[in-house]
């Protein structure tokens, strides 16, 4: 496999002086980012795909093992504060259970009988989307769990980092960042790992694009939950209804610091008639401003 490979040019690498060796690193960093670019199309399809077949109930569930796993995890988690996305929505299936966050668990990337018991507990079915991440795209927990999703109906997206892998393969959106060999040998926490965060940012962020809860490049399905959020919501309030910071203060307070009606109410809505408004176009903001000023004109 590419990623578990020595390069030849890293043989001597503890003996280099450090600043040498961490340029080294940023390097091989930002080759794995710029693997991504060929996969441009894969990840975009996955998101579209995604977004279609997520509707109102479906969930997001990410399955992994060790290092894959715990940066699948990463990008799961965020998806609530960032995009209100429902916490029952989103599911981690990680080998070992999610003590493997922190622990090693030996031997649970090999057991896939517990990946296929894990997709039949989790009830997976049509309206979920599940991604598998594995470096080697062969880790036998991450393929079994995508074949058993895909096999219940599920849409499955398999990222790799080696070339013609049984997850890509089994999985319906494949995608391969074919980031080669680390600096040091088979720490795929490195530059395989960058690739696969950012691969995930890109496709969760994209599926959010697509279901709507991005306007003007701002986050506002976003969850105020501190004094800077509260203050970056106003200011979302501020500019994209074009009031001044008070009446935007005041509408996120009548909205109860939910931003897509806070918007609406500095508009002149109250705020049933612009959780109303919202509802009638599932949510999407720029249409719900369409038709609040066309009813207001």
């Amino acid at each position: 496999m590419n990623t578990e490979i020595i390069d030849p040019r890293y043989i001597d690498l503890a003996s280099w002086p450090t600043e040498i060796a961490v340029e080294a690193m940023l390097e091989g960093q930002l080759a794995a980012v710029a693997a991504i670019k060929a996969q441009i199309p894969a990840i975009a399809n996955a998101a579209d795909a995604a977004a279609v077949r997520l509707g109102e109930t479906g969930r997001l569930v990410y399955v992994g093992a060790g290092t894959s796993g715990r940066v699948a995890v990463q990008d799961g988690v965020e998806l609530y504060p960032t995009y209100s996305w429902p916490r029952e929505r989103v599911l981690f299936l990680m080998a070992g259970g999610l003590a493997a966050l922190t622990e090693s668990a030996e031997g649970a990337e090999d057991d896939e009988a517990a990946a296929r018991h894990a997709v039949a507990e989790a009830r997976i079915g049509a309206p979920d989307v599940v991604i598998g991440v594995a470096a080697s795209g062969r880790t036998p927990y991450t393929v079994a769990a995508i074949v058993a999703a895909r096999a219940a109906g599920a849409l499955t997206v398999g990222l790799a980092n080696n070339p013609d892998s049984p997850l890509a393969g089994a999985a319906e959106h494949g995608i391969t960042v074919r980031t080669g060999a680390e600096i040091v040998a088979g720490s795929t926490r490195m530059k395989a790992g960058t690739a696969q965060k950012a691969v995930l940012n890109m496709l969760s962020t994209a599926t959010m694009l697509r279901l709507g809860r991005v306007h003007r490049g701002l986050m506002v399905n976003m969850r105020v939950s501190n004094e800077k959020l509260l203050h970056r919501g106003r200011e979302m309030v501020r500019d994209i209804a074009g009031v001044d910071m008070a009446a935007a203060a005041d509408a996120l307070d009548a909205a109860g610091r939910e931003i897509k009606p806070a918007v609406l109410i500095a508009l002149g809505a109250t705020a049933a008639q612009a959780r109303q408004a919202l509802a009638q176009v599932g949510g999407d903001l720029s249409r719900a401003i369409t038709a609040w000023r066309a009813a207001d004109a």
